[in-house]
Parts: C-alpha cells; structure tokens; sequence
C-alpha cells in the first residue's frame, strides 16, 4: 500500500507541474462585488458587529449609495475596508465622512480607507466630520493630525493627506461638530443635507447622524443610551433608522449607560415615526435573542424590523 501511494504522489505531482507549466497565467477570480444601490437610493451595512472578533462580523460602519454611486461613510470600525472592497465602492467617489465617536470598533480602519485611496484618481478633499474631544477621547480634528501628521502622527509618511491644500489636491478636511440637542446643518453639497445632534455614550462625545438625499431621511442612531429626546427629533419621519442592537433587555450598569436596550430603541422609533428599523452593532450579547428583541421593540413599534448582516443592502423606497 505504501509504495501505491507513493506512486499516486508522484503522478499527481507531475500532474501539477504539467498545468503549472500550460497554465503559468491562472488566477483565482475575485467574487463578484455585491451590487447595491445601482438604480436609487440605499444603505449598505459595511459593519455589523461591535468590538469583539468571535461574532465573526466586521465592526460599525454604514455605506450609502446613490445611483450607483458611493457617496457616504459613517464610521469605519475593524473589518470595515475589507467589506468595502467587496462592496465594489470606490474612494474617490465618497462625498463627506461621518463619525459616531471614536471607540476602536467605530474608527479602526479610518487609516486603510485613506490609504487605499491613495490609489485612486481622487482630486478633491475628503471632508471628515466628528464629535469634538475630551479628557476620555480625542475630537476629529486631532484624531486626524494623530494619525497622519508630522511629526508625531501614527502614520506620518501620509502627511501629505493633510498638508496644505492646494487647488485640485486630495486632502482630508476634519470638522469638529458641537452639536445640541436639536437637529443642527452639518454639510450641505448638491442633492445631499446632512444633520447631526448630540447623543449620551457614556463620557464619551458621540453624535447621531441624518442624511438627506432626494427626499429621503436616512438615521445613524451610534452609540446612545437614548436619554433625552435629541435623537428623537433627528430621526423623525425617517424612510430608514439605523440603532444599535448592543445590549439586551434589562441591561444594566456600564452597558446601560453606553447603550439603548430594545425597549428604549422601539420608543424612539414609534415617537420619530421612523418607517423602517435597521438594527446593527449586535454584540454576542444579542446575537440569538432576536425574538425577545423584536417582541420588546414591538411592544411599542409596529413598523418593519430587521435584524443587519454585513454587507446586507436596503434600498430606500
């Protein structure tokens, strides 16, 4: 039996020599990227988890598209370029970037997202927008320059991204946003109105953000425990509302003072006459709990819910 096989090892061998030498230009396709948004409007889910690697989901981040285009990045956790790839989306045509907070899991591959861009023709500034900084958190304009300026940036062979600008250049452009509890205007450019208003994460500075294009409302909810009413207000009569599935009923402590349970989620959806729940960042604290969530949410929601995926994509109607 052992010199059988060695006699089948050494024919496959020659096998694999011989299509080597036939074939020396065969490559392994891609997959085909996932198509989203080519005909309208949508929300494309880049990231669906939150800070852990055994939910085996890459971690906060949200794409929109319009017509075909990708015109929007909100928050750009770990695992998060990679699905952009797959996404099919191109850098170069991003509009404007929009930050929740800067918890790892919501800001990790910033860095990969900028240097991949490094590769396409983009010729105009990439405006950054974000929670200004604290004792606990940098603001925008500083987790920036920590990244990419000289002398001390983390990767300061990119400083030209933020050097000084100069006419048809790509730089990126970082705004610190001081926002209220009431909706305040952010970024306007054609065909697109973006919003944002503060929400409590903890001690941490974070923002909710609303994105307007054609009519539509799209609703970031980030990180919030959903005090106040400040998010309530931003998400009114959105076609599409994003909140983070994060902790489970009946969460308390930490959790609770980081995250709305499904209760407070179902609440501010009803109040906001939200059209359509997207709930993402699920944590393996939530995973497998989706009946009791939904039936929570429920008890004060009567709009559709579903539960995100990466790479998931929902046209808006």
């Amino acid at each position: 039996m052992g010199i059988i096989l060695e006699r089948l090892q050494k024919v496959a061998g020659k096998a694999l020599l011989a299509l080597t030498v036939l074939f020396p230009l065969c490559e392994v396709l891609p997959v085909e990227a996932q198509s989203c948004g080519s005909s309208g409007l949508a929300l494309q889910v880049l990231g669906s988890g939150g800070p852990e690697l055994q939910d085996k989901r890459a971690s906060t981040s949200y794409l929109i598209w319009d017509h075909g285009a990708a015109r929007v990045i909100v928050d750009a956790g770990g695992g998060s370029a990679l699905r952009f790839g797959e996404s099919g989306a191109q850098m170069s045509q991003v509009d404007v970037v929009l930050f929740s907070h800067f918890h790892i899991d919501h800001s990790g591959d910033f860095p990969a997202l900028v240097f991949s861009s490094w590769f396409e023709d983009r010729k105009r500034p990439l405006p950054v927008y974000g929670p200004p900084g604290n004792e606990f958190m940098p603001s925008t304009t500083e987790f920036v320059r920590d990244l990419f300026s000289e002398p001390h940036g983390a990767w300061r062979y990119l400083s030209d991204f933020v050097g000084p600008r100069t006419q048809g250049s790509y730089t990126l452009e970082p705004h610190n946003v001081v926002a209220g509890s009431k909706p305040v205007l952010v970024f306007r450019n054609s065909g697109m109105v973006v919003y944002a208003v503060r929400v409590i994460h903890g001690v941490f500075p974070a923002l909710a953000w609303r994105v307007e294009i054609s009519g539509k409302r799209i609703v970031f909810s980030g990180d919030t425990n959903g005090e106040g009413d400040g998010l309530t207000q931003l998400a009114l009569n959105a076609d599409l509302f994003v909140a983070h599935n994060a902790v489970p009923e009946g969460a308390t402590g930490v959790e609770r003072r980081l995250h709305m349970p499904p209760s407070v989620i179902g609440m501010t959806a009803a109040n906001a006459h939200v059209k359509r729940l997207i709930l993402s960042h699920r944590m393996l604290r939530t995973l497998g709990r989706e009946k009791e969530t939904q039936a929570e949410i429920q008890r004060h929601f009567a709009g559709p819910v579903v539960f995100a995926n990466d790479l998931d994509c929902f046209p808006v109607q």
